[in-house]
């Protein structure tokens, strides 16, 4: 069996590996998305000038209404469809994927899939 600080070391080194390929800029931010067992976060991140363009976390006190339990597929779907039309607004339409070393499987998934619906482009 793993041991969970193990797991995480893991899942640090894996985010490691995606961000030597993946950076953004302000014309094309990085899309960046963490996931708890109780919520899931995702950040439009200015790499070049490193700063946070707009976020979305199910711990927002309007998502959170919205929610009954932040850390499943559905709280995922709705971060995903909020943080598009946060990037949209602030006139962002392209950028780039970072899953933050989990699998693109679940809510990670789920989360890019309802952003690209919403009109994201990645």
């Amino acid at each position: 069996m793993i041991s969970v600080k193990n797991r995480k070391e893991q899942a640090r080194k894996r985010h490691q590996r995606v961000r030597m390929k993946v950076s953004g800029d302000a014309s094309c931010p990085r899309l960046a998305v963490y996931r708890s067992t109780k919520h899931i976060y995702a950040q439009m991140i200015d790499d070049v000038n490193k700063v946070t363009l707009c976020s979305a976390s199910s711990i927002d006190k309007d998502l959170r209404e919205k929610l009954a339990h932040g850390g499943n597929i559905e709280a995922a779907k709705v971060i995903g469809e909020a943080i598009a039309k946060k990037a949209l607004k602030a006139g962002i339409t392209e950028c780039v994927f970072d899953r933050g070393g989990f699998l693109y499987h679940g809510r990670i998934s789920a989360l890019a899939d309802a952003a690209r619906e919403a009109g994201l482009n990645f």
